[in-house]
């Protein structure tokens, strides 16, 4: 049977290397940075330029300051197209 879109969206989603820009653990164990888990090549993209280092940098804060109040998710605006 063939998969659905929605089915090979979440598989190309899966597939990716979701990753810290630190590539160290965000919220579990001594090293842990607070910082946000996006695809490596998105994170590549956004190091590379100094706008993208600043949103990187917003987005890390808000996750951060949302952890900070016992939550899970934080909405940092990276996700937008």
């Amino acid at each position: 049977m063939a998969l659905t879109e929605d089915q090979r969206s979440l598989k190309r989603w899966g597939e990716q290397n979701w990753r810290t820009a630190s590539g160290k653990p965000s919220t579990q164990g001594p090293d842990a940075t607070g910082e946000v888990y996006q695809p490596a090549a998105k994170i590549k993209r956004m190091k590379s330029t100094p706008a993208g280092r600043r949103k990187l940098a917003r987005a890390n804060e808000a996750k951060r300051r949302t952890a900070a109040k016992g939550k899970q998710y934080a909405k940092t605006g990276l996700n937008k197209k």
